[in-house]
C-alpha cells in the first residue's frame, strides 16, 4: 500500500514536470509586497505596479539615477521599454510593459543568472518612487 502511495506521488508530480507548471517549479519562490505578488522565474522578479506605464517608467529611471547607474540605455516604445545600465559593476535589466489602464508589469533581472535579494531591493525603490509621485 505504501508503495502504491509512492507511485502516484511520483506520477502526479511528473505530469506537473511535463506539463511545464510553473507553479510547481517555482516553489516557494512568490514573495508578498504591497503592490502585488513578486515572482522570482528563471533570474527575473516580476510584479505588477498599479500606476500607468508612463508614471512606471518615470519611477524606473529615477531609481537607475538613485543607484547611481551607469552605462543606461533606454529604449522606450509604445506600451513596453528596456532599461540598461550597470549599478554597482553589476549588469542590470529592468523591464516595463503596459497591461492594461494603470497596470504596469516590471521585470528585474540582476547578473547574469539573477539575483533575487539584489531584484527585490530595486522593485522596493521602484514601489518608493511611484508612492512619492
Amino acid at each position: 500500500m505504501q508503495t502504491a502511495k509512492g507511485w502516484i506521488v511520483f506520477l502526479v508530480m511528473g505530469v506537473f514536470l511535463i506539463s511545464g507548471c510553473t507553479a510547481a517549479l517555482v516553489g516557494g519562490a512568490a514573495v508578498g509586497a504591497g503592490s502585488g505578488t513578486y515572482f522570482f522565474i528563471n533570474g527575473d522578479m516580476k510584479t505588477d505596479y498599479y500606476h500607468s506605464f508612463d508614471a512606471t517608467w518615470s519611477a524606473c529611471q529615477k531609481t537607475i539615477a538613485d543607484m547611481r547607474g551607469v552605462d543606461v540605455q533606454p529604449e522606450k516604445e509604445i506600451g513596453k521599454g528596456k532599461i540598461s545600465a550597470l549599478i554597482d559593476v553589476e549588469k542590470v535589466q529592468i523591464s516595463v510593459t503596459y497591461k492594461a489602464k494603470n497596470v504596469t508589469t516590471v521585470s528585474v533581472r540582476v547578473g547574469l543568472i539573477g539575483n533575487k535579494l539584489s531584484s527585490q531591493l530595486i522593485h522596493d525603490k521602484i514601489a518608493d518612487n511611484l508612492v512619492k509621485k
